[in-house]
């Protein structure tokens, strides 16, 4: 009888245990959210004009302060986003409240805070270890239910992330990340360790997804605070390997001595008030730099030396220690904001309307990877060569950007000029180009009788000022083109940025 009581309470026990962890998975995908997207792109070929509107569905997760966390290309270009939560027919309409585009996350809200309720805020853990097994939860197509799959952690290390190209910390696991499940979370003991963000689809590749890891996480969370985004800081230095035993001796280092050879420091950013080309990285916040590169951040895993700089936010003081000519040197870096882009093809621009400009019907516009990637996914074979080679090309205080000249729109007052395009130009009237504004300041103020336009090699164009000025409207009119330039061109906004997207900003989409 003894023994029958003892079992009947054990069989007790555990179903009220079994009955608490169903409650607690039930409670936790209540905080699994489907996000539903309506994307209008603009169009970098006709920079007026958007591509048609896509519909886009991905995944988020409840977190602290009614907000959800999702990926930012789960609502890049945005016009209008709805959310439901598991288990619910209802959408709710919601908003964009921060947003990180290298980071490839995004914070979203509901001004309706019916929606969350019942609904628990997921806590931000910690990154597990090698080999533990985590969950991720979203809603990947094929089906409008939520799916839960497991995997195990099986890399951490710096990747590039596809959205924007930058490169950050990744951790990889072996289980697929399919469209749809793009900002889910990633879940180990009830906390959000990761948020799903791509899949590897090289040859070969099978089951291998990648997800923003914590400290990234952390990073947007403390920079979203305050509503104005500042992103991760810049150190301004380009390094190399340091494994060849002749150059380690070249740069004064002892055989056991390891760190990053410095070949440029930009010349307007932090690493410029301490760092010189020659000198020889040896720490970075007390981080010991290898020969490859990399410092350990954890017991017997290594990683890109950037991932001590993507822990400091800008304005914070990054200690760095180095050598020049042999003499060990301690300094400290106050950290900036990284500018638009140190190549002369800016990185992709996602919110933003394109910058034009339309002179005697040819078609003026920067060269971005906007514009690169509108040749589709093969852009590396298909996009003029012109455009890939300049990649490659640093910016510099004197030319901070290329001008191309993408098309001509045909008029009289360009004949002979018809077949010209996607022409990156050097000059105006013989004055370097330094970036688009510029060019569009000094396109627009010629009091000359013909403007004169010159690539590199000497290649030129010459249009008539006079014509081009009186066949203006006739040639907007003809191509159904609104307006002969972007917004904001010739106003108040910064070099260098692109227009916000009107449609976004009007449907209340972005704070």
């Amino acid at each position: 009888m003894k023994h029958l009581l003892t079992l009947c309470l054990l069989i007790l026990c555990f179903s009220q245990i079994a009955h608490a962890d169903n409650r607690e998975r039930e409670q936790l995908k209540r905080s699994i959210i489907k996000i539903y997207t309506t994307a209008a792109a603009p169009d970098y070929f006709n920079p007026w004009a958007l591509l048609n509107a896509q519909q886009l569905s991905g995944s988020g997760a409840v977190i602290d302060g009614e907000q959800i966390l999702t990926n930012a290309h789960v609502i890049a270009n945005g016009s209008f986003i709805q959310v439901q939560r598991h288990g619910d027919a209802q959408k709710f309409r919601a908003r964009v409240k921060f947003v990180s585009h290298d980071a490839d996350l995004a914070l979203l809200t509901v001004d309706d805070e019916s929606f969350f309720d019942d609904t628990r805020p997921l806590a931000l853990g910690n990154l597990p270890d090698l080999q533990e097994e985590v969950t991720v939860y979203g809603y990947p197509i094929g089906g409008k239910s939520l799916s839960i799959t497991r995997g195990v952690l099986s890399r951490v290390e710096h990747q590039y992330y596809a959205h924007a190209e930058s490169y950050l910390m990744a951790g990889q696991i072996d289980a697929a990340i399919n469209p749809g499940n793009s900002g889910g979370p990633v879940i180990s003991g009830g906390r959000i360790v990761g948020v799903a963000m791509q899949t590897n689809h090289s040859a070969g590749a099978e089951n291998l997804g990648y997800f923003v890891p914590p400290s990234v996480i952390s990073h947007v969370l403390e920079d979203a605070e305050d509503g104005v985004h500042q992103g991760f800081p810049e150190l301004g230095a380009v390094t190399q390997s340091l494994e060849s035993p002749s150059m380690k001796a070249a740069a004064g280092l002892a055989p056991d001595q390891e760190g990053a050879l410095v070949v440029r420091v930009f010349e307007d950013a932090p690493a410029a008030q301490v760092l010189q080309p020659g000198d020889v990285l040896l720490q970075v916040d007390g981080f010991d730099i290898a020969a490859d590169r990399t410092i350990e951040w954890r017991e017997h895993q290594r990683t890109n030396y950037h991932y001590a700089v993507d822990q400091y936010h800008v304005g914070d003081e990054l200690p760095v220690r180095f050598a020049r000519d042999g003499e060990i040197l301690n300094e400290t870096i106050t950290l900036a904001a990284t500018p638009p882009s140190r190549s002369l093809v800016q990185g992709e621009k996602f919110d933003q309307r394109p910058r034009y400009y339309i002179y005697g019907g040819v078609v003026f516009v920067p060269l971005n990877m906007n514009l690169i990637k509108r040749w589709g996914n093969n852009w590396h074979s298909k996009a003029p060569i012109e455009y890939l080679h300049a990649r490659n090309q640093w910016s510099s205080p004197e030319q901070q950007e290329l001008v191309v000249a993408l098309k001509v729109l045909p008029a009289p007052v360009n004949l002979g000029y018809h077949d010209w395009k996607n022409w990156i130009i050097g000059s105006v009237n013989g004055e370097k180009i330094h970036d688009f504004q510029q060019f569009a300041q000094l396109m627009e103020s010629s009091e000359t009788g013909f403007v004169e336009l010159k690539d590199s090699a000497g290649y030129r164009m010459v249009l008539d000022s006079a014509a081009a000025r009186e066949q203006q409207p006739l040639i907007l009119q003809t191509y159904q083109i609104p307006e002969r330039h972007s917004l904001g061109l010739f106003g108040t906004l910064a070099e260098g940025a692109d227009e916000p997207t009107p449609d976004a900003a009007e449907l209340g989409q972005v704070e």
